[in-house]
């Protein structure tokens, strides 16, 4: 009994006097891979979750064929309870992409859909999708809690569908969803589906409103609507649509005729400004997180930009200079720096966001280190890490002095250490 309680304290004290070591691939930044997006819809007497997931043809790595160019890939959701303890339903199925040039697969507008229903209980649920490209055989996750609707107490609405496009198929009319919610250059308006439940013939009031982030309404419609019993399937099309880059919410509410609100649903969308990487819904925010690559005299007049539109056109002016391939519509360095910035705020935000702190600015300033050295319960000192880069013959030394996950630069950086490395 000794003996154990002994061998016990040696492994925990092991446990504190190693440090934790962590190789490049947990600091590399990734592309977006997909986007996806979770719909509610009744069906008979349940709900259903529609799950869409959109995969960029420029997230998929294709093989060379006798035909041209084959990708694949497979996709896996998995529905648990909101605890993440029991497994409800998972569906698993292949996708294949095949195109005739290369040209055609690193095309940006480029894209497959696909989409699944589950037929689930009202109440949340713990989602996990994972996608793996057949051919690099790497995986790329992602987890969502969402809410499934009751739809039982009449009248009631359905989740919101964007539009992208609506095509005629043998015959058929097939709608093509906005996944990523980005109605970027949409000036003649959003088209936009959903479903009202009733359970005899109605009259009501339908109103449509855009409201910002910071709730203030932006655009109002209001129209007189027939229902009948049971589902009413309904497109429309919200005009005047010129909106700034930013975060928004579409809603529609439905009142009887006395005005009382007897249904709603809410979908919230972005605009973002072609040419501008998806991580970017702030421009002055953006603007200010240029520090890391841009001199002072840069900034300043970026910043001194009368109007949102000038500053905006003068942030894409410097970054068009920075331009490696101005041949092509991708700035590499473009993207690759807020993919940094984003990764910081992600991973290094404590008392300021991400790309405030040092781990930050090193980090997008170098890039991901090739080595990381983690010391959270040395016997003797405070958290710190050590960073490694060997191209640079260099290492970064970080501690938390607080004890709050505020880890600090100790060793400055300096000279050309200072500069964007792309």
């Amino acid at each position: 009994m000794i003996i154990n309680k002994i061998l016990t304290f040696v492994l925990l004290s092991a446990a504190f006097l190693f440090p934790q070591v962590e190789q490049m691939h947990e600091y590399q930044t990734e592309r977006i891979r997909y986007y996806q997006d979770f719909l509610n819809f009744a069906d008979s007497n349940q709900t259903r979750m529609d799950v869409f997931v959109q995969v960029p043809f420029r997230g998929i790595q294709f093989v060379k064929t006798s035909g041209g160019l084959r990708g694949s890939y497979s996709i896996t959701v998995s529905v648990y309870d909101e605890d993440k303890e029991r497994l409800i339903i998972e569906k698993m199925w292949n996708e294949k992409i095949k195109v005739k040039s290369f040209s055609e697969a690193s095309d940006r507008d480029n894209f497959n859909i696909s989409h699944r229903s589950f037929n689930l209980k009202p109440g949340k649920y713990f989602i996990k999708t994972t996608l793996m490209d057949k051919d690099s055989k790497q995986e790329f996750p992602s987890e969502n809690v969402f809410e499934v609707k009751d739809f039982s107490e009449k009248p009631a609405v359905s989740d919101i569908m964007l539009i992208s496009s609506r095509t005629t198929v043998k015959g058929k009319s097939k709608i093509i969803p906005n996944i990523s919610r980005n109605i970027s250059g949409e000036r003649k308006g959003i088209d936009i589906y959903f479903e009202v439940y009733t359970d005899k013939p109605s009259e009501n009031t339908i109103e449509y409103v855009i409201s910002n982030k910071d709730k203030d309404i932006l655009y109002t419609s209001i129209q007189k609507r027939k229902f009948d019993a049971g589902t009413t399937r309904i497109y429309y099309t919200v005009e005047d649509t010129s909106l700034s880059m930013g975060n928004y919410m579409l809603s529609v509410f439905v009142k009887d005729n006395e005005g009382d609100l007897v249904a709603a649903s809410h979908k919230p969308f972005y605009s973002r400004l072609p040419g501008l990487p998806v991580t970017i819904e702030d421009i002055d925010k953006a603007i200010a997180q240029l520090r890391y690559i841009a001199n002072p005299d840069e900034l300043d007049y970026i910043e001194e930009g009368k109007t949102e539109a000038e500053k905006t056109k003068r942030f894409i002016e410097f970054w068009k200079k920075k331009d490696p391939s101005p041949g092509n519509e991708e700035n590499e360095v473009f993207e690759e720096y807020y993919r940094r910035v984003a990764y910081a705020n992600e991973s290094f935000s404590s008392y300021s966001e991400g790309w405030r702190s040092d781990r930050g600015m090193v980090f997008i300033i170098l890039g991901a280190p090739n080595y990381v050295e983690r010391h959270p319960f040395d016997y003797d000192s405070k958290p710190y890490e050590v960073w490694q880069y060997y191209d640079l013959n260099k290492s970064f030394v970080f501690v938390d002095e607080t004890g709050f996950g505020d880890y600090r630069l100790v060793t400055p950086l300096y000279g050309d250490f200072f500069r964007y490395r792309y």
